[in-house]
């Protein structure tokens, strides 16, 4: 087995990272280590590797929810089990923190632990026809207006039918795992990451009626920006992005490539969310 190591550059993540290979190697199993990359809105220029060695049979995360997010990318359509070990603030994605990390490689080399299956998006730009880029992402996909104090216009259809035009600054189409994300911040609800379900959230809507909706995932989404928008980005997971304009059409709808993520057997979803969110004043 290869293992890959996914790991924020960081001096203090590095030295863990070191301990990980040391215990790995002293259980005769190769690694292959990948940096991640920092958010780009270049996305022709996108400076993580896509090819990763063809022998990786899982992925240990090193970093917060935005270096699991970068794994996520870089494993790209393939169906590699991934684990997060927290470094960052939240870490929703996270099954563990730093200090137990020798434990949890200990328990995946043995294989003991579940694959809780995590559902993405496929998002495709095209213009005039063309497709510009295809992305997979397992948190959200977000329209948002750039620098300038202005409105965005989004034209918003549902399976070819005429939704609504939000005017926002920005929407948010999210995966239950997105929920807990930029969505739960704007007002979405969260939602059980076993749902099959598409949320969809309007980012400050000028029209207070306008309210988190959420969609069947077998519903297929297309958002067109009004004439003369400007100033205005797709971004993926946010991780990667570029500007979007009323030339172009987004077409969203559920991928055909789950994420698989490592879980330990005695973990419990409300658990987690509770400690995450501190319900109930709890840590």
């Amino acid at each position: 087995m290869t293992i890959g190591i996914m790991l924020k550059p960081d001096p203090r993540i590095k030295k863990k990272a070191d301990e990980l290979v040391q215990f790995l190697t002293h259980r005769n199993q190769k690694t292959f280590i990948q940096n991640s990359s920092p958010p780009t809105v270049d996305l022709l220029n996108d400076p993580l590797v896509q090819d990763m060695p063809e022998n990786i049979q899982v992925v240990f995360v090193l970093g917060g929810d935005g270096t699991f997010l970068n794994a996520v990318r870089w494993i790209g359509k393939r169906d590699i089990p991934i684990v997060g070990i927290k470094f960052g603030r939240i870490g929703f994605l996270s099954e563990t923190t730093e200090e137990f990390i020798i434990p949890l490689a200990e328990a995946v080399l043995d294989k003991k632990y579940v694959i809780e299956k995590r559902m993405r998006l496929k998002a495709t730009l095209q213009s005039n026809g063309k497709t510009k880029t295809t992305q997979y992402v397992l948190n959200d996909v977000v329209i948002n207006k750039g620098t300038l104090a202005r409105l965005a216009s989004i034209k918003t259809y549902i399976n070819g039918h005429d939704l609504t035009t939000f005017k926002a600054d920005g929407l948010i189409v999210s995966t239950p795992t997105g929920s807990t994300a930029y969505s739960l911040a704007a007002g979405g609800p969260v939602v059980h990451p076993e749902l099959s379900a598409i949320m969809m959230t309007p980012i400050c809507p000028f029209t207070l009626t306008n309210r988190p909706l959420i969609v069947p995932d077998t519903a297929k989404i297309t958002l067109q920006m009004v004439q003369d928008s400007t100033d205005v980005l797709v971004t993926f997971d946010g991780q990667t992005g570029l500007p979007i304009t009323d030339k172009d059409s987004l077409h969203i709808e559920k991928a055909n490539y789950p994420v698989s993520m490592i879980k330990m057997p005695d973990k419990n979803y409300f658990d987690v969310l509770k400690t995450k969110l501190r319900w109930s004043g709890g840590r």
